[in-house]
C-alpha cells in the first residue's frame, strides 16, 4: 500500500496577511502536502489571494463560501469536500500560526496507529505561550468542564489541530453536528470516542496568532457550555451510538500519548 492521501483544511476569515506564509510553512514541513483553503468571503480579500496562490500551486485548493457562518460550518464544508474526493486523512488547523506547521509530521506519524489525532496543549511536552492568566483559565477550565460532563479522559478537548481518518468522518453523522463555534471540536471528538474509534493526543506548542484579531468571543464560550450538556443527552451520549461502532475491531479511547498498536494490513 502507498502513503495515505492527506488534505490539510485551513478555514479563513480575514487571514490575508497570514495565508501565504502559512502555505509556505506547511510545504516546508510537508513538501507534497495538499491544502484546502475554506474562505468565508473575507472582506480583506483572503479568498482572492487564495485563488491567486492556487494558480501557481497545484496542491492548493480553494473552497469559497458566501459568508461567515462559524468555524464548525466551515469545517463541515471542508470535510464534505475531502470525503467526496476520497482523501484517507483529513487534517484541520488554524491559518493564523497559533497551530505551528512543524507539528504536522508528528501528527501524521501518530495517525498510522490511531483514528483521530489531537494536537494537545495539555499532555507532557505540550504548552501555550504568550497567554494571559484569564485565557489559560478559560481554556483549561473549558476542557475540564467538558471532560467532566462527558466522562472523557482526553486532556485537550477544545483544541482544533487534528487529524481524522476518513472512516471517522463517515461514521460520526456530520450533517447532525449542531455546534458552530469551538464546541464543534468537542462534539466531533466525543462522537468518535463514543463510536469506539481510537483517539490519541500528541504534544504541541500553541502560540497566539501572529497577525490579526482572535475570533474567540463570549458567545462562542456560552455555546460550548450549553452544547456540552446537549451532547451528554444526545443519542451518542446515551449510548445509542454504540450500536453503530465500526466492525473492524475494538479500540480504546486515549491514551494521552500514542502507544504501540498493531499496524493495519
Amino acid at each position: 500500500m502507498g502513503e495515505p492521501r492527506a488534505i490539510i483544511c485551513l478555514p479563513t476569515y480575514e487571514e490575508r496577511e497570514n495565508l501565504e506564509p502559512m502555505v509556505a510553512a506547511i510545504h516546508a514541513q510537508l513538501p507534497a502536502a495538499e491544502i484546502l483553503v475554506v474562505d468565508d468571503n473575507s472582506p480583506d480579500g483572503t479568498g482572492v489571494l487564495a485563488d491567486q496562490l492556487a494558480t501557481r500551486d497545484i496542491s492548493l485548493h480553494v473552497l469559497h463560501r458566501p459568508g461567515k457562518q462559524g468555524l464548525g460550518r466551515a469545517y463541515l464544508a471542508a470535510f464534505a469536500w475531502a470525503l467526496e474526493r476520497r482523501y484517507d486523512l483529513v487534517l484541520e488547523m488554524d491559518a493564523d500560526f497559533s497551530h505551528d506547521p512543524r507539528h504536522l509530521p508528528s501528527i501524521l506519524r501518530a495517525a498510522r496507529d490511531a483514528d483521530v489525532v489531537l494536537g494537545s496543549r495539555y499532555v507532557p511536552g505540550g504548552r501555550t505561550v504568550d497567554w494571559g492568566l484569564a485565557r489559560k483559565l478559560v481554556s483549561r477550565g473549558g476542557s475540564l468542564y467538558a471532560r467532566t460532563i462527558l466522562g472523557l479522559r482526553v486532556r485537550d478537548l477544545t483544541g482544533g489541530f487534528k487529524c481524522f481518518r476518513r472512516e471517522v468522518l463517515e461514521a460520526v453523522d456530520l450533517p447532525s453536528v449542531a455546534s458552530t463555534g469551538y464546541a464543534f471540536q468537542i462534539e466531533l471528538t466525543f462522537r468518535a470516542i463514543r463510536l469506539g474509534f481510537r483517539v490519541v493526543e500528541v504534544p504541541i506548542v500553541f502560540a497566539d496568532r501572529r497577525v490579526g484579531r482572535s475570533k474567540m468571543s463570549r458567545g462562542i464560550v456560552a455555546e460550548a457550555m450549553r452544547n456540552v450538556w446537549a451532547m451528554r443527552f444526545s443519542p451518542f451520549g446515551r449510548g445509542a451510538a454504540a450500536a453503530r461502532r465500526p466492525t473492524r475491531g475494538p479500540a480504546t479511547p486515549g491514551p494521552a500519548t500514542p502507544g504501540p498498536r498493531p499496524s493495519r494490513a
